[in-house]
C-alpha cells in the first residue's frame, strides 16, 4: 500500500509576487499551486493508494472563493481518479468562531465521493484498491475542545501547555488501544512536536500554542505518524517513523535552503512475521528559489556599486527566475555613491529582488576620555574648536561669544 502525505499548503501566500496580466491574481498563487500539481500528478501516475494531507490548506481562516476554487478543483482530480484522500484541519482552516465552517468542510458537507475531512479524533477505515487502511486524526483543536472554564481557571500558559499536553496524549493513546493490529495504521496530526526545527510558521502563529512531546506521538501501535503544522521537512524518529512533511513550496527566506516535496510512504504486510515493513521517501517539488547575496562594504570603499555588481555577477546562474534579497552592510558615508538603477538593471532577471541596507555610522570620540556628564557645554565647545585646528586666538574669541551666549540663555 502506498499513501503519499503532504501538508502546509498555505494558498493565499502572497508576499514577493507580482498580479498575473492574464488571471489579475498573485503569481505566487501560481507557484503554490504548480507545487501542488507536482504531488498530485505524482498520485495519478504511481499507483497510489491514499493521499494525507496533514492541514492548513489556506493562508487565511477566511480564503477567498479563488483560492477556495483552486484547492477543489485539484482535490476534484483525485475523487473523479477514484483515489481516496484524507483532509485534516489544522489551525489555519479553524474559523475565528465555533460556530462557523471550517475551510475544508464543504467537501464533507457535499459528500465529496473519496474524500474524508477530519475536524476532530477519530479513527477513520478507508477502503483503497490494496486493502484498508486506519487513519487515526488528531487535527488542531481548541483549547475549549478540551478543556473546561473550570479546568483552566487561574492557570499560568506553562499550566495550561501541560493540561493540554495531557488531554492531547490522552487521546493518541485512546486511539492506539482502538486499531487492528492486523490492518495498516497512521496517525495524521496537526500538532507543534517539542523538538521540532522550525520554518516559516513562526511569523505565520495565531496565538499561543500548545505542544507535545516526541514520546507522546510515537506510539509502536502507528506504522506511520504523518505530520503537519511545522514548515520544514523532518523526521524526529524512526521507529515508528514520526514525520513532518514540511510545506511544498518555499513561503519566505526562512525555506530558502529547504528542500521541499512531500513523502511517499510504503507499508508491506509480513506474510512470515506477521509484522508490516515500513519505509518512506521524499520526493521533491521543482519549486520558486530564494536567494540571499550579501554585500559588506566600508568607508575605503570609494566605488561601491562595483563591488555590489561583482557579487551579483558571481550569482548570475542562481538569480534566474530566484526570488532574491541582496543585504547591503554598508557605511552611511557612502550610501549616496551607490547606483541604485545599475543594481535594478543587474538583477532584472530575477523573479522578484528586494534590497535591505544596513548603514552602520561611524561614531568619533569627539569629547576624549570624558564622558558627557563630565564635560559642560563651554569646554564641549572648547574641544571641538580645538579639533577643527581653529587658531588659540579665534578659539579664545569664540569661546569667550559662547560663554556670552550660555550666560544670556540664563537670564
Amino acid at each position: 500500500m502506498k499513501i503519499l502525505h503532504f501538508a502546509d499548503l498555505h494558498l493565499g501566500v502572497e508576499n514577493y509576487g507580482h498580479i498575473n496580466s492574464t488571471t489579475g491574481l498573485s503569481t505566487r498563487l501560481d507557484d503554490i499551486l504548480a507545487a501542488f500539481d507536482q504531488a498530485i500528478d505524482y498520485v495519478l501516475n504511481n499507483d497510489i493508494d491514499l493521499v494525507l494531507f496533514c492541514g492548513d490548506a489556506y493562508r487565511s481562516r477566511e480564503p477567498s472563493q479563488t483560492q477556495q476554487r483552486e484547492f477543489a478543483k485539484r482535490i476534484s482530480r483525485l475523487s473523479n481518479s477514484g483515489i481516496p484522500t484524507f483532509l485534516l484541519i489544522g489551525n489555519h482552516d479553524l474559523p475565528n468562531a465555533v460556530g462557523k465552517a471550517t475551510s475544508t468542510e464543504i467537501f464533507d458537507t457535499l459528500a465529496i465521493k473519496n474524500v474524508y475531512v477530519s475536524s476532530r479524533p477519530e479513527i477513520c477505515p478507508i477502503s483503497t484498491k490494496h486493502g484498508i487502511i486506519q487513519i487515526a486524526s488528531l487535527p488542531w483543536l481548541r483549547r475549549s475542545a478540551l478543556l473546561s472554564k473550570e479546568d483552566t481557571k487561574n492557570l499560568n500558559f506553562e499550566q495550561l501547555n501541560q493540561r493540554m499536553q495531557d488531554a492531547l496524549t490522552n487521546i493518541i493513546a485512546s486511539h492506539a488501544t482502538k486499531l487492528d493490529a492486523q490492518l495498516p495504521a497512521i496517525l495524521a496530526a496537526h500538532v507543534w512536536v517539542v523538538g521540532a526545527t522550525l520554518g516559516t510558521e513562526k511569523m505565520m502563529t495565531i496565538g499561543q500554542e500548545h505542544t507535545l512531546l516526541l514520546s507522546n506521538v510515537a506510539n509502536s501501535a502507528f506504522d506511520y505518524v504523518a505530520l503537519g503544522h511545522i514548515h520544514r521537512r523532518q523526521v524526529l524518529s524512526s521507529n515508528p517513523p514520526v514525520v513532518y512533511s514540511g510545506s511544498l513550496e518555499r513561503l519566505d527566506f526562512s525555506d530558502e535552503d529547504d528542500e521541499k516535496g512531500f513523502y511517499v510512504i510504503d507499508i508491506k504486510s509480513g506474510h512470515k512475521t506477521g509484522k508490516k515493513n515500513v519505509s518512506f521517501d521524499f520526493h521533491p517539488t521543482n519549486g520558486r528559489h530564494f536567494l540571499t547575496i550579501s554585500v559588506t562594504l566600508t568607508a575605503q570603499d570609494t566605488d561601491p556599486t562595483v563591488a555590489i555588481l561583482k557579487a551579483i555577477s558571481e550569482k548570475k546562474e542562481q538569480i534566474k527566475d530566484a526570488i532574491v534579497r541582496l543585504q547591503l552592510s554598508l557605511s552611511a558615508e557612502i550610501e549616496g555613491l551607490v547606483k541604485d538603477n545599475e543594481i535594478r538593471t543587474a538583477l532584472k532577471d530575477a523573479y522578484y529582488f528586494t534590497v535591505v541596507k544596513e548603514l552602520n555610522r561611524e561614531t568619533r570620540p569627539r569629547l576624549g576620555s570624558w564622558t558627557t556628564a563630565e564635560v559642560t557645554p563651554l569646554d564641549a565647545l572648547k574641544i571641538y574648536l580645538e579639533q577643527k585646528n581653529i587658531s588659540s586666538e579665534r578659539v579664545k574669541e569664540l569661546t569667550e561669544y559662547g560663554q556670552r551666549l550660555i550666560e544670556d540663555s540664563r537670564d
